[in-house]
Order: structure tokens, then C-alpha cells, then sequence
């Protein structure tokens, strides 16, 4: 059985909560990872590949509860190792890739408000990744005896390539007049308007002198200029990470699912292509919002051909080369190891507190086998959260034995309606989850 470390009694608590919920902790995932090598192996790639100025893009597909947003967690974690910056945020009916009444910049906005780094890995860190550009810029112009927006104008002149690059450089310039200036409502403006949080022109112009905003129809080119930035700023690049895309499936109307579909493969194609260099994007989704033919991203024409997935990869035979991965079933193995974690934690990882035996572990999976049959493995968020609170309760009410305990409850759950629309996300602050959505224990 696995070793462990000790845990910190605040990590502890971050762990067990989320679990408990039902959601992904933000924290800690160190601690509770188990299997799926292989595909964390081919995410590893494109991290690397996005740090040696290329690109990638991938949709990472799997049933509600099968782990998707645990497993779009632990690639943030992996590539803000690599020294990437990282920008995530789930879809929703008021956020989704093209839009026109502000949905799209919604996205946008929530995403960049997330901006990760290494040192930074909560997120907030727009403001740290700017200040550190500008830091850089004052020692190289004072090394060289130069004016600080002559290095920042040479620094961000291949910005002005890309589609709003003049304006994205001169809001930079405005952020360092700032904060030559002791002015923090000018930084504030300038990040602000990074954040893609002006709705008009006219308020942009009056804060900063500028004429455009990252509005619904630029979300895409102001995703490939925050990339380049963050490289100029000293990362090696930049990993969008968008979980509910089954929202998209969602979409009444068949115009707006095109025009979102439309822009998802506008990025394939960069990407395939080799047309952006530094950023990759992840797209955590359903089955049915890839497959669908009459709401998914089958139903596009141009993404089925893309993304249809190779006819010999059958009979147990994997090929993580294309954009599609398929996130396959924990084995029992796996889960086993998994429940030993999370005991783990549980003690603080003090072997001498753990809860329960070994034997407990075994017996635990027995009985959501029967219970729930195979789907316990293709949904390990109903098996997490009922044994979060088997053993809260075993901690909670010292000396009750667990094979009493065990026998006298259900672990009850609908397959069919797991987190419809309760999918867990990183913070738990979209989750909708209720009890009949996730495996409960009544006793």
C-alpha cells in the first residue's frame, strides 16, 4: 500500500471538504491522485511542447463524475510547474466562446481573473505577472540608460501584430505610469481592462486613453496576446483550461452552438496548423457534447472530421496522439489506492490514526459493487464522497465499529442524472450539486 506524508492540518481540511461536497479541492490534489498515467503523460507532452513555443489543444471527454475537473486540476498544477502562467473558468448559460451580449467576454474575464502561476497557484495573479514585466523593463532601461517605455515599446512591439496588440501595448504603458506615478487608479484601469471587465468603449477611452476593449468578438485574439505577453514577461507560455462544455451542447438555439463550434475549431486549426506558438488549450466535456450529431460537435461538419477518433483504437487500444481523450475507467486497483489516500488523509498522514484497517478498504468497494454495480468505477465521485463520510462519521463517533457501520447503510445514486447540471468545478463555486446527484449514505 502507498506511503505517505504528513499533511497539513489546513490541507487536511480543504481536502476532505471538497470531497465531501462532491468537488474538486483546489489544494492538495498531490495527496490523492491514483492512476491514469498515460493520459497525464500525453498532457505532460503538450505542456512541454507549449513551453518550447508550440502549441495544443485537447478535449478531455468523460461521464459526469468520471473525474474530468480533478484530472483538468492536476494538468493546471503540472504546467504551472513547467513554469506556465495558467487561465481557467467552466462555461455556463452566462459564459461560453462567442457570444454577442457579453457572455463571451463574461468567460474571458472569469478566466483571466483566475490567472494562475507557479507562485501564485490560487490564482488573482494578472496583477503579479504585469508588475513583473514592468520590473523587468525599469532594469533593463536603467542597465542600458534608456527611457523605461522605449524597453517596453521594443519589448511589445510584436504585439502589434496580432489583431488589438497597439491597444494592449499602450494599456501596459499606461499600468507602468502608474505605478512610476504612485496612481493606483490607473493601475487599477489598466488591469481592469486586462481583465476584459469594460463593457463600453467610451469608459475604456476616459480611464486610459484607449479606443478598444476585449469585447464578445475578440476573446480569441486577446487569448493569443495575453500569451505572447506572459512570455515576454519571463513564463514559458500560457494553458486555457475550460471545463462544462457540455454548456455549449446545452444551447437552444442551433445558430449560437455553430458559432461557438465555429470558434472552437478556428483554434484547432491555429493549432493544428502551427499559426500560434506559447499557449495551449484543454476542453473538459460530456460524451454527448463531443458525439452528439445533432447537438455536439459532430453535428459541425468540419470538427467531426477533425476529431473522429482512430477506427483501430478498439478492443482496449488506446491512441492519445489526436485531440480527444477519453478518460478511461479507474481499475479496482486503482480505487483501492484512491480510498487508502483519502484514509490517509484523513489521519493527517500519521499511519497510527488511520480510521479504519485495510480490510475496510476492500469491504467498502464490495459494498458499493453491489450496490451500485460496475459504475462505481466509471463515476469515482460517488465512491469518494460516500467514503468522505463513512468515515467522518466513524471520526465523529469514536469507538463504533465500522462493519456495523457499513452494513447499515446505502449508498444510493442515479447514474443517469449524476451533476446534470452540477458538475464540479475547481473552487466549488459554480457546483450546483445536490444529494441526489451524488452518492449519499443514509444511516
Amino acid at each position: 500500500m502507498t506511503t505517505h506524508t504528513p499533511i497539513k492540518a489546513r490541507d487536511r481540511d480543504v481536502i476532505l471538504q471538497a470531497l465531501a461536497a462532491g468537488v474538486v479541492p483546489r489544494t492538495g490534489l498531490r495527496h490523492i491522485q491514483v492512476g491514469r498515467a498515460a493520459e497525464v503523460g500525453a498532457l505532460v507532452r503538450d505542456i512541454d511542447r507549449i513551453a518550447d513555443a508550440s502549441s495544443g489543444l485537447r478535449f478531455v471527454i468523460g461521464e459526469y463524475g468520471a473525474g474530468k475537473t480533478f484530472f483538468l486540476n492536476l494538468v493546471r498544477l503540472i504546467a504551472l510547474e513547467r513554469k506556465l502562467v495558467t487561465i481557467h473558468a467552466d462555461l455556463a448559460p452566462d459564459r461560453r466562446i462567442h457570444a454577442t451580449a457579453g457572455q463571451a467576454r463574461g468567460l474571458y474575464a472569469e478566466a483571466v481573473r483566475n490567472m494562475a502561476t507557479r507562485t501564485k497557484p490560487e490564482g488573482g495573479a494578472l496583477a503579479s505577472v504585469v508588475e513583473r514585466f514592468v520590473t523587468e523593463c525599469m532594469k533593463d532601461a536603467e542597465g542600458r540608460g534608456v527611457a523605461v517605455e522605449k524597453v517596453i515599446d521594443e519589448r511589445l512591439a510584436h504585439l502589434q501584430e496580432h489583431i488589438g496588440g497597439y491597444d494592449y501595448a499602450a494599456v501596459i504603458k499606461a499600468y507602468w505610469r502608474g505605478s512610476e506615478d504612485g496612481d493606483e487608479v490607473l493601475k487599477a484601469a489598466a488591469l481592469r481592462w486586462l481583465r476584459g471587465e469594460y463593457s463600453t468603449k467610451t469608459e475604456a477611452r476616459q480611464a486610459l486613453g484607449v479606443r478598444n476593449i476585449i469585447d464578445d468578438g475578440d476573446v480569441y485574439d486577446a487569448l493569443k496576446l495575453l500569451s505572447a505577453f506572459v512570455r515576454e514577461a519571463g513564463y514559458a507560455g500560457l494553458l486555457v483550461v475550460f471545463d462544462e462544455m457540455v454548456n455549449l451542447y446545452k444551447l437552444q438555439s442551433s445558430q449560437a452552438r455553430n458559432q461557438n463550434y465555429e470558434q472552437v475549431l478556428r483554434m484547432l486549426n491555429d493549432v493544428l496548423q502551427g499559426n500560434v506558438g506559447g499557449i495551449g488549450f484543454v476542453f473538459g466535456g460530456t460524451p454527448e457534447f463531443l458525439m452528439d450529431t445533432r447537438r455536439g460537435l459532430y453535428s459541425y461538419q468540419a470538427l467531426q472530421s477533425r476529431l473522429v477518433e482512430n477506427a483501430f483504437a478498439t478492443n482496449g487500444l488506446i491512441d492519445l496522439s489526436g485531440p480527444v481523450i477519453r478518460l478511461q475507467n479507474l481499475t479496482p486497483e486503482d480505487l483501492l489506492i484512491l480510498l487508502s489516500n483519502i484514509r490517509a488523509v484523513f489521519a493527517g498522514g500519521d499511519p497510527s490514526k488511520n480510521l479504519v484497517p485495510e480490510e475496510a478498504l476492500t469491504a467498502f468497494m464490495e459494498h458499493c459493487s453491489r450496490r451500485i454495480g460496475e459504475a462505481y468505477f466509471r463515476t469515482p465521485r460517488n465512491t469518494i464522497k460516500a467514503f468522505v463520510q463513512f468515515l467522518a462519521v466513524l471520526e465523529q463517533n469514536p469507538g463504533i465499529d465500522w462493519r456495523s457501520l457499513l452494513g447499515g447503510v446505502d449508498v444510493q445514486t442515479d447514474i443517469g442524472d449524476i451533476g446534470e447540471d452540477a458538475e464540479e468545478n475547481g473552487d466549488g463555486s459554480d457546483a450546483q450539486s445536490s444529494d441526489d446527484d451524488l452518492a449519499t449514505l443514509r444511516l
